[in-house]
């Protein structure tokens, strides 16, 4: 179960959902959305993570939208949210991720280092926090944002993790080896897994691939418990 907190920001405050493990306490995860919002496969993952050990903070970075609903039984969903993630201001989003880093390090049940996750769209803004913040641990999944955010990789000294599948038709496995040149270092990790499309952990049947994303997800769960342990 989650509740619901609220997080302050400039220009009001951002509601975000916080599941905590069965302990009560944990290191911290900022769990960033893809472009359909806080939906029922990031609260799913939340709660993954959460199983683990982990303290985990999803904000509603669409708070500010109207008409940010995505209907995920829409034949156009897809459609309609990239339209409403293109809606989004990048900078103001990144502050807005930053905000509720600092408001999950500030919570007494996070304890010990934090960490930083996201999917898609989340995976690119994850990747922009890292380089923002000091952050010691990133996870990224097919980083949708990734290309254009490569002149940051220097600024990005979190262990890192980022994953990707071969049959991404949005990030090619050309800009995936440029991405992954780009992010090299003695703590970062770059795993691809043949035949997985863009998003392919998500369990839509427009995306999912079964076994990539249970493969995935244990790669996880093994650099968490190796770079944030419980």
């Amino acid at each position: 179960m989650s509740a619901v907190i609220e997080i302050p920001t400039p220009d009001g405050a951002m509601p975000a959902h916080l599941w905590l493990p069965q302990s009560g306490s944990g290191p911290g995860i900022l769990l960033l959305q893809e472009i359909f919002g806080v939906s029922h496969y990031i609260r799913s993952r939340a709660a993954d993570l959460a199983d683990l050990g982990y303290v985990v903070l999803a904000p509603e970075l669409y708070w500010r939208l109207e008409d940010a609903e995505i209907d995920e039984s829409r034949e156009d969903f897809l459609e309609q949210a990239l339209q409403t993630a293109g809606r989004l201001d990048w900078e103001e989003t990144v502050a807005d991720a930053v905000a509720a880093l600092g408001a999950l390090e500030e919570r007494a049940e996070a304890t010990g280092p934090t960490a930083v996750m996201g999917f898609c769209f989340g995976g690119g803004l994850a990747f922009n926090v890292a380089a923002v913040t000091d952050v010691p641990v990133l996870v990224s999944y097919y980083g949708s944002a990734l290309p254009n955010l490569l002149h940051l990789a220097d600024q990005v000294d979190a262990a890192s993790l980022h994953i990707f599948g071969t049959a991404d038709s949005y990030l090619t496995m050309d800009t995936v080896e440029t991405v992954r040149a780009a992010v090299a270092g003695p703590d970062v990790e770059v795993h691809l897994h043949d035949g997985a499309g863009h998003a392919f952990d998500n369990p839509h049947p427009a995306f999912h691939h079964a076994e990539a994303s249970a493969a995935a997800w244990r790669q996880t769960a093994d650099f968490l418990r190796r770079h944030l342990p419980v």
